[in-house]
């Protein structure tokens, strides 16, 4: 058994390429090994901006024998065909074997191949490696780049070391050959490094200034970050996707604060943490009141005899010229008004067939202005719902989110703000297009919310109606994120409207009912998605003709949590039971027809055979149920067992109790109630025969069994629960 090493060596690899370039490595690798029948086993691959490394653990010293089977023609072919399937498998008809396949002998050839040693493996796998290897963008480099056929890497491929165990595994790919030598960092050191193999190969670079690990070249950074900004009597802002990048960019990193020209501070934070960050890869620094300071932390490649300061200068004066753009652009784009500004939207296609940014605002500000006037946004003022509105895309034409997208909203609140508009606009413009993805803040401001609301769902309502839905798993306008984010904000709000009004409202026109499908399921997706069971979704949306989502979710969450009890177990496992025997002897009981699902509020409408259902008012339900006993007891089927007459008293309790509470919304009181039908159900089923011989006794438990079905399914579809 031995260690394998693999260097292969070039000029810098960009950051965003290296995570892709490992799995890249370790999936080919994996590939020519399995060629081979060897299993890669324990595979590390590291990366810096020189260079790829592999290191596989105990590989085998060679490859076991392979049998291999080629089925053949079958028996009485021509001499032929026989002959051509010898020759084309290298054996002669003496080496071939019968076997059956499908009642018919065939021939058979059986090639043995034998071990290999595994150095000799390795010498044809890395060339086939690095031919094969994807990479997002790459280049042909030298005389041989006038061919396409020529070898092509991300940068020119300059270096390979193939080591197994202390032994070089000789080759070559793009006209480099394999050796023992590499060499260290750019200007710590100079001349070849000799390898001894994958033992001493991350200590001997560590001696000439290169962490090869990108893991702990990004611990290294982190803290040092950390504790060059703490020892400045600063607070550094955790970046860790900048953290990475800077690994990526460094062989031996040495992070280094500096300072700016504080009269900068001026210019929004967002706008000095971006320019630091996209135009120079610097961290920021808060000071001790949380406020941004004057500083920044960048990550030099080498560890300078002047402690950095030189670097430091260097990358200052960098950052000011980056600094005075930002600082012109945020000057020259409050010269107008954000409503000046406006006009310009306009001039931009939202898209061919849903007109100009201009018309979206339009839709999206009458929409706004509805939803706060008609109280559906609790507590939001209209004027400045329809205000923000109108001003939320602003920005989009500004010089700033011009250079910086990823400030759109952002600088518009600022610019608001600037502008003296009042907070509530402000805060809009500058959230509304929030929760932008999952884990992102949802608003909860009303004006913030109208105006969030309004934007996302003129969006689905325009794509839909033009017939322009997401199909399979192309989702070019990413209206499946607007549909989550659109959720979010009716869920976290807990805003009650009934869907299809805000889709009527919103033009959705002929393609209603397919958004509204497309937003039920993506509700369905965003409740898995937060622990909710799949099953307990279908069974509250089974009851149909619900479309106020917050009722709808609530009833979910009250299902959940009463299913997950003894009782909730056990009645499911009645239901189900009562459900099968119905089923087995094709009982409909009180239930309706198929074709006549007559719900209200979530209620359903049994007919005139099950009274009670049709009380929308808690207050009769003791007035019905005392109508209903009355009837059952002069019925000639009244005498009843013992455990009858009890599920038929629970069932007398429970029935309005379950009716008033899902008609206040109490669905957990509504579960509770159900509960108390465990005991009644379980002992009828344990003292009662359902199949008396006498066929109204029958008859009048099954009928029990139908109510006790329905009582339960007006809660939710029980039949639809797993377990």
């Amino acid at each position: 058994m031995s260690d394998f090493l693999l260097e292969l060596r070039c000029e810098e690899i960009p950051a965003r390429m290296q995570p892709g370039a490992r799995e890249e490595l370790e999936r080919l690798f994996r590939r020519e090994l399995h060629g081979v029948g060897v299993d890669a086993g324990d595979v590390t691959v590291l990366s810096t901006p020189r260079r790829l490394v592999l290191i596989a653990r105990g590989l085998p010293d060679a490859t076991g024998a392979v049998s291999e089977e080629v089925k053949g023609p079958p028996e009485g072919a021509p001499d032929a065909a026989l002959d051509g399937f010898c020759r084309k498998n290298g054996v002669s008809r003496d080496q071939l074997q019968l076997r059956e396949v499908k009642g018919r002998p065939t021939w058979f050839a059986v090639i043995e191949t034998p071990g290999r040693a595994m150095k000799a493996v390795l010498a044809e796998a890395v060339p086939a490696m690095v031919r094969d290897f994807a990479w997002p963008k790459s280049m042909r480099w030298g005389a041989a780049s006038l061919s396409t056929a020529s070898p092509r890497w991300v940068r020119p491929l300059s270096g390979i070391v193939a080591i197994l165990g202390d032994e070089l595994v000789e080759c070559e790919a793009a006209g480099v050959a394999s050796s023992c030598a590499t060499l260290g960092h750019r200007f710590h050191h100079s001349g070849a490094i000799t390898i001894g193999g994958a033992h001493d190969y991350a200590e001997k670079l560590r001696a000439c200034h290169v962490v090869v690990d990108h893991e702990e070249r990004a611990a290294l950074i982190r803290a040092g970050a950390a504790k060059a900004a703490a020892d400045a009597g600063l607070k550094l802002v955790e970046d860790e996707g900048l953290v990475i990048e800077n690994a990526g960019l460094t062989e031996w990193p040495v992070p280094l604060l500096g300072r700016f020209d504080a009269a900068f501070l001026d210019v929004p934070p967002e706008v000095i943490q971006l320019t630091a960050r996209v135009n120079q890869k610097y961290f920021v620094c808060q000071d001790a009141g949380g406020r941004l300071a004057n500083a920044f932390v960048c990550t030099a490649n080498i560890a300078a005899a002047d402690g950095g300061a030189a670097i430091v200068a260097g990358n200052a004066r960098v950052l000011a010229a980056r600094l005075a753009d930002a600082r012109f652009f945020w000057d020259q784009d409050r010269r107008k008004t954000l409503a000046e500004h406006a006009e310009g939207l306009a001039r931009i296609t939202f898209h061919e067939k849903l007109g100009t940014l201009a018309d979206k605002v339009e839709r999206v500000a009458k929409l706004a202005e509805w939803l706060a006037s008609d109280g559906i946004v609790p507590g939001c003022d209209p004027a400045l719902a329809r205000q923000a509105a109108e001003l939320c895309k602003a920005d989009l034409v500004t010089d700033m989110v011009g250079e910086f997208p990823e400030l759109q909203g952002v600088m518009g609140g600022h610019y608001a703000r600037a502008e003296g508009l009042p907070e509530a606009v402000a805060d809009a413009i500058r959230d509304h297009y929030k929760p932008i993805g999952q884990g992102d803040e949802v608003p909860t401001a009303p004006v913030t919310v109208a105006v969030s609301l309004a934007d996302k769902l003129d969006t689905l309502a325009g794509f839909f109606a033009a017939n322009l839905q997401p199909t399979g798993s192309k989702d070019p306008f990413a209206l499946r994120r607007a549909a989550l984010s659109f959720l979010a904000l009716l869920t976290t709000s807990q805003i009650r409207v009934p869907l299809r009004r805000l889709l009527d409202k919103a033009g959705a026109g002929m393609k209603q009912t397919v958004l509204e499908s497309f937003l039920i399921d993506r509700l369905k997706v965003q409740q898995r998605e937060a622990g909710v069971r799949h099953d307990l979704i279908d069974a509250v949306f089974a009851l149909g003709n619900e479309d106020d989502l917050v009722r709808l979710l609530a009833r979910v969450n009250a299902l959940q949590a009463f299913v997950e009890t003894a009782d909730g177990q056990n009645l499911l496992a009645a239901y189900k039971r009562a459900a099968n025997i119905l089923k087995k002897e094709g009982w409909s009981g009180a239930r309706p027809a198929k074709d006549e699902p007559l719900r209200t509020e979530g209620i359903a409408r049994t007919g005139e055979e099950d009274p009670l259902a049709l009380v929308d008012d808690p207050e009769l339900a003791p007035v019905v149920q005392a109508q209903m006993q009355a009837k059952r007891a002069a019925s000639p089927s009244a005498q009843r067992e013992p455990a009858e007459e009890a599920l038929v008293a629970a069932l007398d309790e429970a029935e309005p109790r379950a009716v008033a509470a899902v008609t206040a919304e109490d669905f957990t009181g509504a579960m509770q109630a159900l509960a108390g039908l465990r005991a009644p159900i379980d002992a009828f089923f344990e003292e009662v025969t359902v199949n008396d011989p006498d066929q109204d006794k029958r008859a009048a438990r099954l009928d029990l069994l139908a109510r006790f079905r329905d009582a339960v399914g007006r809660v939710a579809d029980f039949s639809r629960i797993e377990g």
